[in-house]
């Protein structure tokens, strides 16, 4: 778990979106895991400039940990949720379980920067955060997407978080953003320059917001709390389903026809093989899987002066 190039700055984008930093929760304690001179690009592009000796205090005051960077952002208030002690978090709560009630509606900004990948009751975990925040508070996320295989037990698609994040559960998704990082083994980004695109939402677009190509693609999630309910008291579904769902029940029942008499006809006459082949032409072919950042689903954005709404 870290904050490399592209966390720090969607930690800044947050903050210009409106989120609040004072009550901080991290799920683990998140590492800086971007060099000096990368975290003072950052923090000067967005306006929150930092001069070396601060620099300096971020990266040193919690031995390579985010709190500094948080505080710097607004932070009074840091709290972090790990499984473990191993890396001196504030609070030990295994996310596979319902988080205690203490915690909840508790914090400004719920912040993962790659953890919820590594929890195996996904539901559970997810419901936690966003129980943790409170109305008017963000969830902020860094998850993988495509060609993290093996990196955690689970790769994200857009299309869960627009149905987790939504009115149904009290939250409206402020952007969804998807970028190709090749991250080492530190964690340190690869791509620092990698074009953010901002992701559409499939009901907002009619079809599957899909992507196949050959790079690492992450995730960032930005989402605030506008009501207090009930999360998940509706089961999210896949947004073509439901559509096909609604469709169909709004249509009148009707009786099953008999098959005209020359296709039954035909059906006994023509061996199965040929019927085959003949079905096979007349099919409509598939439409084409499309390949990297498709834009249809996919627009080039600039978080420093662009800000997206859904």
């Amino acid at each position: 778990m870290g904050i490399n190039v592209h966390g720090a700055r969607a930690l800044c984008f947050a903050r210009k979106l409106g989120a609040d930093f004072e009550a901080t929760a991290t799920i683990g304690r998140q590492r800086l895991s971007l060099p000096r001179r990368g975290l003072s690009e950052v923090l000067s592009s967005f306006g929150y400039e930092a001069d070396e000796s601060q620099i300096d205090a971020i990266f040193a005051k919690t031995d390579g940990y985010a709190e500094t960077l948080l505080a710097h952002l607004g932070a009074t208030n840091d709290h972090s949720f790990d499984v473990s002690p191993y890396e001196g978090a504030t609070h030990l709560h295994d996310m596979n379980n319902e988080i205690p009630n203490e915690y909840k509606e508790q914090y400004s900004v719920v912040l993962d920067g790659g953890s919820l990948e590594h929890v195996f009751n996904f539901p559970v975990a997810i419901k936690n955060c966003m129980e943790m925040v409170k109305v008017g508070g963000h969830y902020i996320s860094i998850l993988p997407a495509n060609n993290f295989f093996g990196h955690g037990f689970y790769q994200f698609s857009p299309e869960l978080f627009f149905s987790v994040f939504c009115a149904d559960n009290g939250f409206v998704v402020e952007a969804m953003i998807a970028f190709v990082d090749r991250p080492n083994h530190l964690w340190h980004s690869a791509t620092p320059n990698a074009t953010w695109y901002s992701v559409k939402n499939p009901i907002d677009v009619g079809e599957r917001v899909t992507l196949t190509n050959g790079d690492p693609i992450s995730l960032i999630i930005i989402a605030k709390k506008t009501a207090r309910t009930a999360i998940f008291a509706i089961t999210p579904q896949q947004s073509d389903y439901a559509a096909r769902w609604r469709a169909k029940a709004s249509e009148a029942p009707s009786m099953p026809r008999r098959r005209p008499f020359l296709i039954r006809l035909a059906k006994k006459l023509i061996p199965s093989t040929v019927r085959r082949t003949i079905r096979k032409a007349i099919e409509r072919k598939p439409k084409p899987v499309a390949e990297g950042f498709d834009r249809r689903f996919f627009q080039p954005m600039d978080p420093r002066t662009s800000g997206v709404r859904y």
